[in-house]
């Protein structure tokens, strides 16, 4: 129903239960495992959490991984990195979008239970591997920029590029337990540059 505000201007319903729905059911998800870690995630708690049904979930998310995953990709996701003109720009981008997400409350724990679930998960291993192929896609396609631009070699094996762009942050805030920060960005911009860098 359509509600007439002070003078007489028009508001439509709001956001559309759909979207409602799914918002409310992701950030009840990121909220569990902020303050509980990922062993705190079943559907019911979720839902209960979430004030949906448990149809509701199952229709949009028909596995607990399907659920993790789609938490996680709210906080870590496909980016849209503009063109810059510039490789380093651009790997500065993609590292700094990556920081900022990370350092969010709650996306250590939140990484730390997609990687380990990641290993237990069996025949659904895929669906997890499908979502880091997703959230590396943009830094792939900035090394392919870069190649076609010049300041890229041209010899750069692209995948193995986009893990080494990826993998230092996500070692240091699981791995060695310890927050990423500005500095250590600067240190990857430098290192990959000069690994991938054109020395033309």
């Amino acid at each position: 129903m359509m509600e007439r505000q002070a003078g007489g201007a028009v508001r439509g319903p709001g956001r559309p239960r759909e979207e409602r729905v799914t918002g409310a059911v992701l950030d009840a998800v990121v909220g569990l495992v902020t303050e509980q870690g990922i062993g705190a995630v079943t559907m019911d708690v979720v839902a209960a959490r979430a004030g949906v049904s448990k149809p509701a979930i199952y229709r949009r998310w028909p596995t607990k991984q399907d659920l993790i995953i789609a938490a996680a990709e709210t906080r870590i996701g496909i980016l849209s990195v503009p063109d810059l003109g510039d490789f380093r720009a651009e790997l500065r981008f993609v590292l700094t979008t990556r920081l900022e997400a990370y350092l969010l409350p709650g996306s250590d724990r939140l990484l730390a239970g997609l990687i380990g679930a990641s290993a237990d998960a069996g025949a659904a291993r895929s669906q997890y591997a499908e979502y880091t192929e997703r959230i590396t896609s943009e830094t792939r396609r900035v090394l392919e920029r870069g190649i076609a631009r010049g300041d890229v070699a041209p010899d750069t094996d692209v995948r193995a590029a986009a893990t080494l762009v990826a993998a230092p942050l996500l070692f240091r805030l699981i791995g060695e337990l310890e927050l990423p920060d500005t500095r250590f960005v600067d240190a990857l911009v430098d290192l990959v540059t000069r690994a991938v860098g054109s020395a033309g």
